[in-house]
């Protein structure tokens, strides 16, 4: 009988169809929504790690042309006039994707698939104009539903060897390695917010709504994702 390991997605094409292209997070795009719209541009909004492109509806009216970028076009991706893909590996070689076309770059729930991350961060850096606006989420390490799986099973939730998590999620990252990555790519104005939804321990119900928060100490126990926000210098 074949390991777990020997039957689940390697290649980064087939880590992306596993993945099917979407966020089940309603509060993310909600909250990627709400730090765009106090961006003071409306121009180009390139969606890295796009899967199938469903920022382009919750950004709509916030952008004059959306760009996704991924390995591979999901089905459903949009075919409108304002609309453009670009097919590419991120974890190959992002200095061939085009420099300075941006104006609010977007990377949800991207991060964490690829090998390396502060590649990303300067990928990211490198299609943004000067002064643009960076949004970049990733599952929450430091929730409290994370923290009882590490304690109890020695790993992080998102990242346990099955099918949708590893190897599709490759890179856990907690909320200090994201500053510094910020950081080390010379962002400024840098905000860190949550989404706060978040599952409870050992079932599928959500933290009751008094419970969250986007910021603080409650956004980061009860909320499964982490927003990170700044500015390219």
């Amino acid at each position: 009988m074949k390991s777990v390991a020997e039957v689940l997605p390697h290649t980064v094409e087939e880590r992306a169809l596993e993945s099917g292209g979407t966020s089940n997070s309603a509060a993310l795009y909600a909250l990627t929504r709400e730090i765009v719209e106090r961006s003071d541009r409306r121009g180009v909004v390139v969606d890295v790690g796009c899967g199938k492109g469903l920022l382009h509806r919750t950004l709509e009216g916030l952008y004059s042309k959306y760009v996704g970028i991924d390995v591979v076009r999901h089905a459903g991706f949009p075919e409108e006039p304002d609309v453009d893909f670009i097919k590419a590996s991120l974890d190959d070689d992002p200095a061939m994707l085009p420099a300075g076309m941006a104006d609010i770059v977007c990377c949800l729930e991207t991060i964490e698939h690829l090998e390396n991350p502060r590649a990303l961060a300067r990928c990211l850096t490198r299609l943004a104009r000067p002064g643009s606006l960076i949004v970049v989420s990733t599952p929450n390490q430091l929730s409290l539903l994370s923290k009882l799986c590490l304690l109890v099973n020695d790993e992080f939730v998102h990242f346990r060897e099955r099918p949708g998590l590893y190897p599709a999620h490759l890179s856990a990252l907690l909320e200090c390695d994201l500053r510094r990555i910020a950081a080390e790519a010379g962002w400024r104005d840098v905000e860190i917010r949550f989404t706060g939804e978040g599952r409870m321990p050992g079932t599928s119900k959500h933290w009751p709504t008094w419970l969250a928060a986007r910021d603080g100490w409650r956004g980061r126990a009860f909320s499964d994702n982490i927003v990170l926000s700044g500015r390219t210098p």
